[in-house]
């Protein structure tokens, strides 16, 4: 029962209002008790007040006998109050005078007159105080007065009677044992309705998105209203879909891509074997032609896949960089000079512009091979008798590495797929041997590399003159030498 997020809520729910509830009442009777003692205090003082200047007044009239117990009873007899009690002794704890005590409505009879001043006499000698004093079944407010009549000395006591103050506070509390209950019932249920209704779109959706799966990848959850935080929640489920669904596309594009140009190579290598295999006499030029063709589309196969291997290490964020303090200007003069060979067969001038000293902390086989796939395809793509042109610069916090070629250029429109893989501008171009078309992987490897090294890399410019790709590489140790 406890797994329902309904079920907890609505506890949790009922829980906190018992919790309010529970706190406000017993504040609620503890205020409300505290102010019928302070106001039977105040009211007592009053009427003690009130007393002893009826006895002062009692005494001064020269009509009236001087007695002081003449005039105490004087005031008593005109002191006379359904739930109030004055009894006045002297010293000795001697009962100088007492009114009458009444019967309260619906309580047994009240104490007498002896058991009140039995439960008093000690406390003759107590400095002025107030205090509960309970005679029998009876509870009172008591007030002391200590005051002195014509030199005698007397204690004054003023008994209220709180029988109708705790028949309030038992009704109070009566209340709320009988509201409380019913407020949480009603908590509870409400609660659980509220919720009901609250997580029914939560619900709705996880039934969309149960019956949501790779065949179907393209449906997406409803969203009632965006602004609030499940519409939100189905929103950036809904980004995920999109996400996963395009992950998806790639991955499938990725398979099939790569599923063709492996098919290439294999064929030939497959075809070249049969043809071999199918003749029983062949020259010895014959088995070396041969042999020389499967030899070239085996490393071209196993140069494929090594290319797919670093592309999956690197998507997975397991290729781990292994960074090293070079100058970068002197790395590309090295690539640049490696390159040579291939631009001189095709007669293509290749010019590196000096730079200054160019300190780097990077995984230099990586930014290696970088150069080099760049390198390769400029010379690849330009024409014999053409030029490409190196340049390593820095500017700011960053280094600037641009390789311009003369060939045709790239058309715009497939200009923002030129760093996909697999993909290359001119699907006709022949894979023969003098050729050197490659597998469309070069340029997805090369940036991956500069992004590694939390650098780009960027087609800057493209036009029948010739491209341009440019490699910015941050001229400052990066924080994390971890690929992804």
């Amino acid at each position: 029962m406890l797994n329902s997020v309904r079920i907890r809520l609505t506890l949790w729910y009922t829980a906190a209002m018992t919790l309010v509830l529970v706190v406000l009442a017993a504040a609620t009777y503890f205020v409300l008790r505290q102010n019928v003692v302070r106001r039977a205090d105040a009211n007592a003082t009053e009427l003690a007040d009130s007393f002893l200047s009826t006895v002062n007044a009692e005494l001064g009239d020269a009509s009236r006998p001087d007695s002081v117990d003449e005039g105490i009873a004087a005031a008593i007899s005109e002191h006379r109050f359904r739930d109030v009690i004055f009894l006045v002794f002297d010293p000795q704890g001697n009962l100088l005078g007492v009114s009458d005590t009444y019967r309260l409505p619906g309580r047994p009879e009240g104490p007498t007159r002896e058991s009140i001043a039995a439960s008093l006499r000690p406390l003759v000698t107590a400095p002025d105080t107030f205090r509960s004093v309970r005679v029998g079944e009876h509870q009172y407010r008591s007030y002391v007065r200590h005051f002195s009549v014509d030199q005698q000395a007397a204690t004054l006591f003023v008994l209220q009677s709180l029988h109708r103050q705790n028949e309030f506070l038992e009704t109070l509390a009566g209340t709320f044992w009988i509201v409380i209950p019913m407020a949480i019932l009603f908590a509870g249920v409400g609660g659980y309705l509220l919720a009901r209704r609250s997580l029914s779109p939560v619900v709705v959706m996880g039934a969309q998105a149960s019956r949501i799966g790779s065949e179907n990848l393209y449906e997406r959850l409803q969203v009632q209203n965006p602004r609030d935080e499940l519409g939100q929640l189905a929103g950036s489920f809904n980004e995920l879909l999109d996400r996963l669904n395009q992950s998806f596309d790639r991955q499938r594009r990725f398979v099939a891509d790569a599923s063709h140009e492996l098919r290439t190579p294999v064929a030939i290598l497959c075809g070249e074997a049969e043809v071999t295999l199918a003749q029983e006499k062949r020259s010895e030029q014959e088995y070396r032609e041969s042999l020389r063709i499967l030899g070239e589309e085996a490393k071209r196969l196993k140069h494929i896949v090594e290319d797919l291997f670093t592309l999956t290490r690197a998507d997975a964020g397991q290729y781990p960089l292994q960074p090293l303090d070079f100058y970068l200007d002197e790395l590309v003069g090295e690539c640049v000079h490696s390159a040579r060979t291939l631009a001189l067969a095709k007669k293509i001038s290749l010019n590196f512009e000096e730079a200054s000293e160019s300190p780097i902390r990077a995984d230099e086989s990586l930014l290696r091979r970088m150069i080099l796939n760049l390198l390769d395809n400029a010379i690849k793509y330009t024409p014999d008798g053409g030029c490409v042109t190196v340049i390593c610069r820095r500017a700011a916090d960053e280094y600037v590495l641009s390789i311009a070629d003369t060939g045709g250029g790239i058309p715009a429109d497939l200009q923002p797929r030129i760093f996909e893989r697999f993909f290359r501008v001119d699907k006709a171009r022949s894979r023969a041997e003098n050729d050197g078309g490659g597998a469309g992987l070069g340029l997805s490897i090369s940036r991956w590399i500069a992004e590694a090294h939390h650098g780009r890399l960027e087609l800057t410019s493209s036009n029948s003159g010739g491209s341009t790709f440019t490699a910015f590489l941050p001229a400052v140790p990066v924080p994390s030498v971890t690929s992804g």
